[in-house]
């Protein structure tokens, strides 16, 4: 089973999020990539596809957009998932959806959509980030959830490989 994470990332935290995915999928045998959805000219050469975005502004980055529109009608073939990244979550209040994942799941088909809590550092932030930061009380820190990635990672090997009859290779131990 090949599968292909496409993330677009602005400062980097996205693009670790689809890493950790990606290295637990290969812990459960699937054989993935990770590339920018920029570098991508074709998805005929993988059975899965998942789609990340940073969410800025309560919206995917527009690398992930075009990916969507350029790819979509190929997309309807394939088993899809979604994630997104951000915004940061209030203490003891869940992160809400933005607005394109609707529309993306519809064009996609998509099978599901996982919304990550992110990280804001304020190092890599230029001036106007800063100042948004600060205008919306955002709290600083990194909030990735790093188990619920690994857990996800899990469930999609085992989602599509009953869904397509795959087997995925286990590893094997003694």
């Amino acid at each position: 089973m090949r599968i292909l994470v496409a993330v677009a990332s602005k400062h980097g935290s996205t693009a670790e999020l689809a890493t950790a995915l990606a290295a637990g999928m290969r812990h459960h045998g699937a054989d993935v990539d990770v590339r920018s959805p920029g570098a991508v000219a074709s998805v005929a050469a993988y059975d899965v596809v998942i789609v990340g975005s940073a969410v800025y502004r309560n919206r995917w980055l527009r690398a992930a957009r075009d990916f969507i529109d350029e790819h979509a009608e190929a997309l309807q073939g394939r088993e899809v998932f979604l994630f997104s990244s951000g915004p940061i979550a209030e203490q003891d209040r869940p992160v809400n959806n933005h607005y394109d994942v609707a529309p993306v799941m519809a064009r996609t088909g998509a099978l599901e959509h996982r919304m990550f809590a992110g990280k804001i550092d304020p190092a890599v932030l230029g001036a106007g980030e800063r100042v948004v930061v600060r205008m919306t009380g955002a709290q600083l820190g990194d909030f990735r959830d790093w188990d619920a990635v690994g857990s996800w990672a899990s469930e999609i090997v085992d989602r599509v490989s009953d869904r397509t009859g795959a087997r995925v290779p286990t590893e094997q131990t003694y």
